[in-house]
């Protein structure tokens, strides 16, 4: 039986909130594996100049052993 787990992570650029999305996937890219899907929760601006995207997402992954 597979276990999915899902966390809330937030991405940050100053490019765009497409690329603050990728920031929170390759970040949490780094620490997790099998990771299934990526739910986008929110966008905006942030920054004392409202120069920086955030992107709030959750991030579902299969948990390893789960039936051990």
């Amino acid at each position: 039986m597979a276990i999915t787990k899902i966390i809330e992570v937030v991405g940050r650029s100053t490019e765009s909130s497409d690329a603050a999305v990728k920031d929170a996937l390759a970040q949490a890219s780094k620490n997790l594996r099998d990771i299934k899907a990526l739910d986008v929760v929110s966008t905006g601006l942030r920054g004392q100049n409202m120069d920086e995207w955030g992107a709030h997402v959750r991030i579902s992954f299969l948990v390893e052993n789960a039936s051990d």
